[in-house]
């Protein structure tokens, strides 16, 4: 288990827990904010990654010999954005209830191509799979830019329509190859899979939570943490994945985590989108 954790902590995040205390810390003394409870907030978020990160190590371990390890955390990690979804609906805001799904599939495929970069993994990147690759990380993002665009009465074609394209994009998927491991650390992961994957889910929906804490405090100006901190730190898990994979070589299931994650957020929205109409 210790080789688990300390797999989990790398010179990346590091630098990024810096980068997060300064933004949080930095925006507070300028903005007038609140520097201790700024710093707190950013610990909180810290705090969070780091238990996405270890999370992530001990799933990918665990999973590490079988087929479609890819696929399996492409769903994993999209826990968070389905706890969002049901808060939404809960409330009955549609629009709100799928801007975290719908939101994760522009980000997503931005922290691939970082995770790439981090891991000089960018060539073998864009000659997997490029066609198939492409094609739904464009279809995924026109679909989520289509449904804040359409009106009400459209939710009902807009679901019809991207399941019709989206599903056919999942069971074409490129087949992953499985590789053995050590006896010791498949114990050691398997031991610890469900809660881990547990946990993961329960973080990931209180991450939004913590960073607005963080945000309320220091000031930050809402446009810089739209972008930067709720776009980054929401997708946190499925940058962790990339990480991960593309370190063990596994090129085409990072691809697929990616892909099959902003499969899934589609998918949520049209759960989403027909709960909301059956209700209202």
């Amino acid at each position: 288990m210790r080789h688990l954790l300390a797999g989990s902590i790398s010179r990346i995040d590091l630098a990024v827990w810096v980068a997060v205390i300064l933004f949080f810390c930095g925006s507070s003394t300028l903005f007038h904010g609140n520097l201790q409870l700024s710093f707190i907030g950013a610990a909180g978020v810290i705090v969070e990654m780091l238990i996405i990160g270890v999370c992530i190590e001990i799933i990918i371990e665990a999973l590490k010999p079988k087929k479609g390890i890819g696929t399996i955390t492409g769903f994993i990690t999209n826990g968070p954005e389905a706890l969002c979804l049901i808060v939404g609906l809960a409330v009955g805001d549609i629009l709100f209830a799928a801007s975290t799904p719908l939101g994760s599939n522009f980000m997503n495929p931005v922290l691939l191509l970082i995770a790439a970069l981090l891991c000089s993994m960018s060539l073998a990147v864009f000659r997997c799979k490029p066609f198939y690759t492409g094609a739904t990380v464009l279809l995924t993002i026109i679909f989520s830019i289509s449904f804040f665009l359409l009106p009400e009465a459209y939710y009902p074609w807009w679901a019809a329509g991207v399941c019709i394209i989206t599903i056919p994009l999942f069971l074409i998927r490129p087949a992953e190859s499985s590789s053995g491991q050590p006896e010791e650390i498949l114990h050691q992961a398997d031991r610890w899979l469900w809660p881990a994957i547990i946990i993961l889910i329960c973080t990931g929906y209180f991450l939004d939570s913590v960073v607005g804490f963080a945000a309320e405090h220091s000031k930050a100006p809402k446009g810089v943490i739209g972008f930067f901190i709720l776009a980054t730190l929401s997708s946190w898990p499925e940058f962790k994945s990339c990480l991960s994979l593309l370190s063990r070589g596994k090129t085409l299931s990072a691809i697929l985590n990616i892909t099959v994650s902003n499969i899934t957020n589609i998918w949520l929205a049209v759960i989403g989108v027909a709960t909301y109409l059956a209700f209202t």
